[in-house]
């Protein structure tokens, strides 16, 4: 929107009344020209970042506390390196790296995008030392001598930083981009130098006050568990009386130990006694007869009872004897029949197992015969039947 002051370019379509002896001019464009221009640019470019989100605050990360190395990219020969230099001397002395650039015209936005990259690009633990913080700073001036800092190669450069930066450009009353995309803005560089270190003296005053405190906790502790003690002490019973029970338990149980001690030594002197008068020579020669007569008795019970057991195991024996014959195959040989084995040993139980001329050995009751197997088997004889075939079967009762 057209703001009263600026100069602007017009672009209008006149039109005269001859009547009324009137003339207007209607407006169809208008551009900004000069500063206007310059600000509608920043306006526009601001606007485009901050879609992208590059000003949002959850981005901003919080600054070291005590940075052991610090990072100054400014101009080496105006006053503002030295303000930074001597701030840091007076509140916590710092060590320092300064990488000059130029803080204006058209090679400025281009140094200060590259020392902040390079700044970045240090290894830790290399030839120089990483640094903890980046320090961005020039002093006051006009809008077009601060444009450097307004470049988008700058507020890219400043948003890609992995190291937290102060942006300190100008006097407080200047804004530039780079002030919305820093994780901190200072409104003059001395107050970067403020906010990049806390004050000496300050820290050793709360150190101070912080050992006071814990002294003081400490003795009130102590004080309080003393005094707790003592309260304690106090309700405790006394050493004697506390002790006072159990050593009458412990002088109940000595007494009662001797009386123990006697009653069991009487009871062993009568046992000694008893077994004192069973060993006396009368008294041993009554107890070896006694134990002679028992001796006796119980050896003829046991000729009884050994006659008895060898009678019924006599007896066993003999039935098991003819339980054999019965079931023995020799009885069968007795009877007329004969054993047949062949030359490997085996029973011959067919005549259809026996080959001809094949050795054989029968086994009779009386001993064994060799024997060779001549011509073809005989046939079975039929066995003879007393009633013809077909004659009905008689009853059984």
């Amino acid at each position: 929107d057209p703001q009263v002051g600026a100069r602007v370019v017009i672009h209008a379509k006149p039109d005269f009344n001859a009547a009324k002896g009137s003339f207007a001019l209607t407006a169809l464009e208008v551009r900004a020209v000069g500063l206007g221009e310059l600000l509608a640019r920043l306006e526009r470019l601001r606007k485009e970042l901050a879609a992208e989100g590059l000003f949002a605050a959850e981005r901003k990360r919080a600054l070291p506390f005590l940075p052991e190395v610090i990072g100054v990219i400014t101009s080496p020969t105006g006053a503002v390196i030295r303000d930074i230099m001597h701030r840091l001397d007076d509140r916590f002395p710092r060590r320092v790296l300064l990488w000059p650039v130029a803080v204006q015209g058209e090679r400025a936005a281009e140094e200060v995008a590259a020392a902040i990259a390079g700044f970045n690009s240090f290894a830790p633990g290399g030839a120089l030392p990483r640094p903890d913080l980046i320090i961005v700073a020039r002093g006051g001036g006009s809008i077009e001598d601060l444009m450097a800092f307004n470049e988008e190669a700058v507020v890219r450069a400043v948003a890609a930083s992995a190291i937290p930066l102060i942006s300190a450009v100008g006097h407080e009353t200047d804004t530039t981009l780079i002030d919305l995309v820093a994780d901190r803005r200072a409104p003059t560089p001395t107050a970067a130098a403020e906010m990049a270190v806390p004050l000496r003296n300050e820290l050793l005053g709360q150190t101070m006050d912080l050992e006071r405190r814990t002294l003081r906790c400490f003795s009130k502790g102590m004080e309080d568990r003393r005094r707790h003690l003592a309260q304690l002490a106090r309700v405790l019973p006394r050493a004697d009386q506390l002790f006072a029970q159990p050593r009458q338990r412990f002088d109940h149980a000595a007494e009662r130990l001797g009386q123990a001690l006697r009653q069991n030594l009487q009871v062993h002197r009568r046992a000694f006694v008893e077994v004192g008068a069973l060993l006396r020579p009368r008294a041993i020669a009554v107890h070896i007869g006694q134990c002679g007569e028992r001796t006796g008795v119980l050896g003829r019970r046991l000729r009884q009872i050994q006659t008895a057991r060898l009678v019924d195991a006599r007896r066993h024996i003999d039935a098991l004897a003819r339980l054999l014959d019965g079931v023995s195959y020799k009885s069968a040989l007795e009877r007329g029949y004969a054993l047949v084995r062949g030359a490997d040993g085996a029973i011959r139980r067919r005549a259809a197992a026996v080959v001809t001329g094949e050795a054989l050995s029968l086994t009779f009751a009386d001993g064994t015969v060799e024997a060779v197997a001549g011509g073809t088997p005989l046939p079975a004889k039929p066995r003879s039947r007393t009633k013809p075939p077909g004659a009905p079967q008689g009853s059984l009762f």
